[in-house]
């Protein structure tokens, strides 16, 4: 590496974004990406992570013990417009994005906002994998304290995210985020899990699934059992920084769960929330969209119809 390209790094300028090569192996994305066991994670203490999201006090503004202790259906509303980190520590250079804090070097890998997520109520709920209170090697995480990651393998080969909440093995699916920075590292790693011939991801297509957020963030089947509220690789925070361009983009929709339809009445229970009208939800349900805009326009004439009978009324105080 030349040294006008090695200053340009130090100072934080990135590098030109360019196109992604098609054709690279997935093991040759991640060895240049991070590796665990060379990597120094072990030198960052939990609770004294920073990121690029600070308050002007300059206090870190992650989500700790507290916000993960509450009930699923609460948490998994709580999560949207939520930030989601993952950073790794290096010790030498590689040809993504850097800047520098307390003399190490901070790797942001993947920058997102939480845009959609599923409510599993544990032992009463018939489509979670804790249903009947069944606790299994696999689901221990489920049964953990609030904000304990829980990864588990679909269909063999993809991954899918999850964090307990309160409620004894009840947890909450990630499953759609829209990616705010590392765009080309993600496109890269979903890119080499592609076919040759396929045609180019857009960068809403990046997370918007489950196991596809997973594969864009390089999500292992290792996270399982960590802890988001302490982990010094992957937290979540408050959005202090971007916020929604639309309005009423943060219009909550409660519609049902995607592929659970065999699990009978549960299949249809209203426990996927996602914000109306992101271009990064996963499944729009116009229907529940529809139901959410009746009702809020009922409320409005509910309203103005108290109102008018108060003004009726008025005595002239205030």
């Amino acid at each position: 590496m030349s040294g006008r390209k090695r200053t340009q790094i130090r100072r934080g300028v990135p590098e030109p974004e360019g196109q992604v090569k098609r054709g690279v192996s997935l093991r040759k994305v991640r060895s240049t990406v991070h590796d665990h066991e060379s990597s120094d994670v072990d030198d960052v203490r939990p609770g004294t992570v920073k990121s690029q999201y600070f308050s002007k006090e300059g206090e870190p503004q992650r989500l700790g013990e507290e916000f993960f202790n509450q009930p699923c259906i609460n948490l998994a509303k709580a999560f949207l417009g939520k930030i989601l980190i993952q950073q790794f520590v290096r010790r030498h250079l590689v040809y993504f994005k850097y800047f520098l804090i307390d003399r190490d070097w901070y790797w942001c890998v993947g920058v997102q906002m939480v845009v959609e997520t599923e409510a599993y109520l544990g032992e009463e709920d018939k489509a979670s994998h804790s249903a009947g209170g069944k606790c299994t090697a696999r689901n221990t995480a489920m049964f953990m304290k609030p904000g304990t990651i829980y990864v588990y393998p679909i269909y063999g080969i993809y991954l899918c995210i999850n964090v307990s909440s309160q409620g004894e093995g009840a947890a909450v699916l990630l499953r759609a985020l829209e990616p705010l920075n590392g765009l080309r590292l993600m496109k890269q790693l979903r890119t080499a899990r592609r076919r040759e011939e396929a045609r180019p991801l857009k960068d809403k297509e990046l997370c918007n699934g489950p196991s596809k957020l997973c594969q864009a963030l390089d999500i292992p089947r290792c996270f399982d059992r960590r802890d988001l509220a302490s982990d010094p690789e992957v937290w979540l925070e408050r959005d202090t920084q971007i916020g929604p361009q639309e309005p009423g983009l943060r219009e909550v929709v409660s519609a049902s769960r995607i592929g659970i339809d065999s699990h009978g009445e549960w299949a249809t229970k209203p426990l996927r929330f996602y914000l109306r009208g992101h271009r990064c939800v996963s499944v729009v349900n116009k229907q529940a969209e529809i139901q959410i805009h009746s009702l809020a326009n009922n409320v409005i004439s509910d309203f103005a119809s108290s109102s008018v009978d108060v003004c009726d009324g008025d005595t002239g105080q205030n």
